[in-house]
């Protein structure tokens, strides 16, 4: 199978149509039942910004990915990472959570760009964010340069903040699951119970997880 690497042709589009600051978000942590949901976020203006070796961060190696992340730090227009804790998710929701970690990276990145997003296009399945023109794509993360390389800050943001847990928390392997519900993390769980960072709204904590 042909590798599929993201292109610009959406951003360029909207170029056209006027959006001269079109964004990209991508979300990682939806689904452990430990640690934070992060999201990422990048603003490239021109194909000269573009990291050649980015795409869909799970299609990555871990050291593609890291020098993925270096090289769109330094080459982008703007970026930005949002991240929201186990407890505020416990409290809102999965769905309320991502929402809020994609805001935040909007608004990190608006930061650096010193102007407001013209348009944001995300990873199928998202919520939108209120106040901006914005489209959620299926596959978005596979197709589009803007999400690849906002799921890739994602990714690389939210391990990196795992293996910092797995010492914190060395008995759960956190730095092998990154707080995914795998055999290991799991009979872990039910030999050591939760620990702080764990979701308590997630199944085996909780039967009723909050959405």
């Amino acid at each position: 199978m042909d590798m599929v690497y993201p292109t610009l042709d959406l951003e360029k589009k909207l170029w056209k149509k006027g959006f001269k600051i079109v964004v990209g978000i991508d979300e990682a942590g939806r689904g452990p039942l430990a640690g934070p949901v992060v999201a990422g976020c990048v603003c490239v203006t021109s194909k000269d910004q573009v990291v050649d070796i980015v795409r869909d961060s799970k299609k990555m190696t871990e050291r593609q990915r890291n020098e993925a992340y270096d090289l769109i730090i330094k080459k982008s227009q703007g970026y930005g990472v949002g991240i929201v804790d186990a407890k505020r998710i416990d409290k809102v929701g999965i769905r309320q959570a991502v929402l809020e970690a994609m805001t935040k990276a909007v608004e990190e990145t608006e930061k650096m760009l010193k102007q407001k997003a013209e348009y944001v296009i995300a990873d199928g399945g998202i919520m939108l964010i209120e106040g901006y023109n914005m489209e959620s794509i299926n596959k978005g993360d596979l197709n589009h340069y803007s999400i690849a390389a906002g799921s890739v800050l994602a990714k690389v943001t939210r391990d990196r903040i795992m293996n910092q847990y797995a010492n914190q928390f060395p008995k759960y392997g956190f730095e092998k699951h990154v707080g995914y519900g795998t055999k290991l993390h799991m009979d872990m769980i039910k030999k050591y119970g939760a620990c702080e960072i764990h979701r308590l709204s997630f199944a085996p904590f909780s039967s009723k997880p909050i959405d």
